[in-house]
């Protein structure tokens, strides 16, 4: 439990914090999500506009510290490889 005033301000900001990272993660992830969808469902065009919509927030997320560079650069490129790979 903090106990000094500088903990008890450090437990604050990390709540807020928290709530700010896991919104922003969930909302890289539903971007994720729909270039999946748009993949399974075969629509390359719609695949490659999600694609394009996911990229920015997903680098968004490296720069505010939620993912790690190359996480993200690796979930970029497996997805265009197989937006790319679709007929």
């Amino acid at each position: 439990m903090a106990n000094s005033p500088q903990s008890k301000k450090r437990a604050r900001q990390n709540e807020k914090r928290f709530a700010v990272n896991k919104a922003r993660r969930s909302r890289i992830r539903t971007y994720l999500r729909k270039v999946e969808e748009a993949i399974a469902s075969g629509d390359k065009g719609a695949a490659a506009t999600a694609l394009k919509a996911a990229q920015p927030e997903l680098m968004r997320g490296v720069t505010k510290g939620v993912f790690h560079k190359n996480t993200a650069s690796r979930k970029m490129s497996r997805l265009s490889s197989r937006v790319k790979a679709m007929a």
